[in-house]
């Protein structure tokens, strides 16, 4: 494979791009998700919905707007990793977007432990 040909496929599902936007900016509307993950609006509604009914996030109305919170305690559906929480993997795929103004959601996700592997 030449290295200026991406494949077709993807290694993150459209669920977890959707969790990591939702992370990033907890006020995130979803035409916005829609045009970072490359997703129609109606297909952003239904992950969000998804995400929501699994306890993986939560939605407050805030006048016309939500506003999402990231619950990092649930648990994978992986058989592969299985025993390790959302949060676990929210924080390798957040691990780029730390800073100093980082939002609360990814603040307060557990914090690598130097030279323990995955």
């Amino acid at each position: 494979m030449a290295d200026d040909i991406s494949p077709k496929w993807r290694f993150l599902t459209n669920h977890a791009q959707v969790f990591v936007c939702v992370a990033r900016d907890p006020g995130v509307r979803l035409r916005e998700i829609s045009e970072r993950v490359g997703i129609t609006e109606r297909a952003s509604h239904r992950i969000v919905t998804d995400l929501a009914d699994a306890g993986y996030i939560t939605r407050e109305r805030n006048g016309r707007r939500n506003r999402y919170t990231v619950q990092s305690n649930p648990l994978l559906h992986d058989h592969l990793v299985r025993l390790k929480h959302v949060g676990d993997l929210l924080a390798i795929l957040a691990e780029e977007m730390a800073g100093p103004a980082d939002p609360p959601a990814l603040a307060a996700l557990p914090k690598k432990k130097a030279g323990v592997g995955a």
